[in-house]
């Protein structure tokens, strides 16, 4: 499927739609409901059958660094609702018979074909075992995380709990990943991640900051992708 960089799909042209504010809703709320309805990329999504936007956000940064390759296992961290899976499963050629590609969150995720999706926490202890268990003790080749924090609006402290999320992102790819892997995450720009950065520059060939065209303008967040784990 080609991507275009502008997002926009047929019929997108000239349209916009204002959402009134109802009674019991509030003006952040409707403005939220008003870019959602607006969004270039949801609307992409309801037609191409993605479960989200960021669907698009993967597609981008895979198409320009071509990461995922077919037969490689991946793990998906903050998975819900799963459109990081549906991006990858064709790709790596998973099946339910032979499942490369395993997902976990604590919100229910409907199944998808290909995907051994686990309801859990990604913080509990137990947690990485239950991953690793789910590939059939092979390390995976990617780990990506879209994961973040539900936001309280108060931008320091969303920026800590996401910096939080993607270090343990990093402890569960540093202690899992194969030789040569991939670990792809979100962050939110700040400057609280920089130490991590730089221990992540020795154990892997290559780090970069990546911002698809998918993420929107305005959102402070970005992209880790780190390839070619030294293991």
């Amino acid at each position: 499927m080609s991507q275009s960089n502008s997002g926009r799909g047929r019929g997108d042209r000239g349209m916009f739609e204002k959402v009134k504010t109802a009674r019991k809703r509030s003006n952040a709320s409707t403005l939220w409901l008003q870019r959602q309805l607006n969004d270039p990329y949801v609307r992409r999504s309801k037609i191409d059958g993605y479960r989200s936007r960021a669907a698009y956000k993967l597609l981008e940064i895979n198409e320009k660094h071509d990461l995922i390759k077919p037969g490689m296992r991946v793990v998906d961290l903050g998975a819900a609702p799963g459109g990081w899976c549906q991006v990858t499963v064709p790709i790596v050629g998973s099946s339910d018979e032979k499942p490369l590609v395993v997902g976990i969150d604590y919100l229910e995720v409907e199944p998808i074909p290909g995907v051994v999706m686990l309801q859990k926490d990604f913080l509990d202890d137990d947690a990485p075992e239950a991953l690793m268990s789910a590939l059939g003790g092979h390390k995976p080749d990617m780990v990506m995380s879209d994961m973040a924090a539900p936001t309280t609006g108060h931008r320091q402290t969303d920026h800590l709990r996401t910096t939080f999320l993607f270090e343990v992102a990093i402890d569960f790819a540093r202690q899992n990943l194969a030789p040569g892997g991939v670990f792809l995450s979100k962050v939110f720009a700040g400057g609280a991640e920089n130490s991590l950065l730089q221990q992540l520059k020795k154990e892997f060939k290559s780090v970069a900051h990546i911002k698809p065209p998918a993420s929107r303008k305005e959102s402070p967040e970005m992209y880790i992708l780190a390839k070619g784990f030294r293991g």
